[in-house]
């Protein structure tokens, strides 16, 4: 698992007021052997799903979607969350650095609290996601062009991630090293 997705999941566990607002609603002893089972490197998809399913259902609960929202808040979970999102992007520095600065926005965040407050729109989230696993690429690409077309909070959280250079970012593209000659001519 990677380091900083897990030390916000470890500031964020360690929130006395968060343990003890999602107490009543989720089974901490799972939550715990599931993420022992992700800081096991070489885990199976399996463990992903588990992951995505457990994400589901407590996202759909509101007192724990809150409390998630809540938390992103916070620097001190937010930054360690966004650099564990963006650590996959080393080929995109860009697009790692308008994801950072997005997140720091509290106009996006809000947004964001927007977006996820829509039933509907988690729905397609969690179905791209379910997508994504299986490796349905068309699949996933049509429920995340459903989200934009159907979907008002969707289309105003692209357009506060555009001022951040999010929207460019994504069309430029991967970096591709050409090695010590790149830009020379023949």
């Amino acid at each position: 698992m990677n380091r900083d997705l897990l030390k916000a999941v470890q500031v964020a566990w360690g929130l006395p007021e968060f343990r003890d607002g999602l107490r009543h609603l989720i089974d901490l002893d799972e939550v715990s052997v599931l993420l022992g089972t992700l800081a096991v490197p070489d885990h199976d998809g399996a463990v992903d799903r588990s992951l995505v399913d457990l994400l589901r259902s407590s996202l759909e609960t509101v007192e724990i979607r809150e409390a998630v929202l809540l938390l992103l808040e916070r620097d001190e979970v937010r930054r360690p969350l966004v650099a564990a999102a963006v650590e996959p992007l080393a080929d995109r520095p860009g697009l790692a650095a308008a994801i950072a600065s997005a997140a720091e926005d509290p106009r996006v965040r809000r947004e964001v609290r927007a977006a996820l407050d829509s039933a509907n729109v988690r729905e397609l989230i969690w179905q791209a996601m379910e997508n994504q696993l299986s490796d349905h690429r068309f699949g996933m690409i049509r429920r995340a062009a459903a989200l934009f077309v159907r979907h008002p909070s969707v289309r105003r959280l692209a357009w506060a991630a555009r001022r951040h250079g999010v929207l460019r970012e994504l069309r430029r593209g991967p970096l591709i090293d050409q090695g010590p000659s790149a830009g020379k001519g023949l």
